[in-house]
């Protein structure tokens, strides 16, 4: 495979072609945030968060799906950046509901820490509060709609990883949601096995065990690591 030369924040490294920005700069130890991408599933590039800045053009350009070219020069904490990922996690606490001192997922969320990682202390928006439900049908797990950012780590992983596809995203705008079979409760999902791979994907408290009170909730990203590499390695193991 050939290798191409870019740069990142003014440090040159080196990367496969074909390989995502995203990517490289993993494998250079540079830090590029993301809400929806997860190690292991496709990229979705629906959260935005990892938009970054390349010489020469004047559009922003999500990491996890725009390839390196030899000679890019790519940029990635600009003020520019900053004050556009600070208004995306503004707007996702503005569109959901988002209660963090009363959530099953409390200092084990993503969403949170990045609301940290970009100084967000309030904000500017004003907050929809839209009427959503929970659904707590399944023997093992309930679903908080009013938590979920529509990141679809739920819908790829039960996908590409456990092969059931149960879930699937419904509606469009404030109406989307994400919806288990053809829109039934989760509990009467044919579909759905049981694995939790779903629960372990989730980055905030959307998807939790039943029983988890305030801050218990913690998605075991770590067993769901370790059945993507069994499963790029096809040695499937328990």
């Amino acid at each position: 495979m050939s290798v191409v030369t870019l740069t990142i924040n003014q440090q040159m490294i080196t990367a496969n072609a074909g390989d995502t920005i995203l990517q490289a700069a993993k494998d250079a130890g540079i830090k590029i945030p993301t809400l929806c991408y997860l190690d292991g599933l496709s990229a979705h590039g629906g959260c935005r968060i990892c938009l970054v800045e390349i010489a020469g053009s004047t559009k922003l350009q999500p990491a996890c799906f725009m390839k390196v070219a030899e000679g890019m020069q790519i940029n990635t904490e600009t003020h520019k950046l900053k004050e556009y990922r600070k208004m995306i996690v503004e707007l996702l606490f503005a569109e959901g509901n988002h209660t963090c001192s009363i959530c099953v997922a409390n200092n084990h969320c993503e969403l949170q820490a990045m609301a940290m990682a970009v100084e967000m202390d309030h904000d500017r928006f004003d907050y929809i509060h839209p009427p959503k439900e929970i659904d707590i049908s399944h023997q093992r797990f309930g679903i908080d709609h009013n938590r979920c950012i529509l990141c679809t780590r739920c819908v790829r992983v039960c996908d590409e990883i456990e092969g059931a596809h149960t879930w699937d995203v419904a509606g469009r705008g404030g109406l989307a949601k994400v919806i288990a079979d053809l829109d039934q409760p989760w509990g009467e999902a044919d579909s759905c096995t049981s694995c939790g791979k779903c629960f372990m994907a989730c980055p905030t408290g959307a998807i939790f065990q039943k029983g988890d009170s305030v801050a218990q909730t913690e998605h075991p990203r770590n067993k769901l690591e370790s059945l993507v590499m069994a499963k790029d390695k096809k040695q499937w193991h328990v």
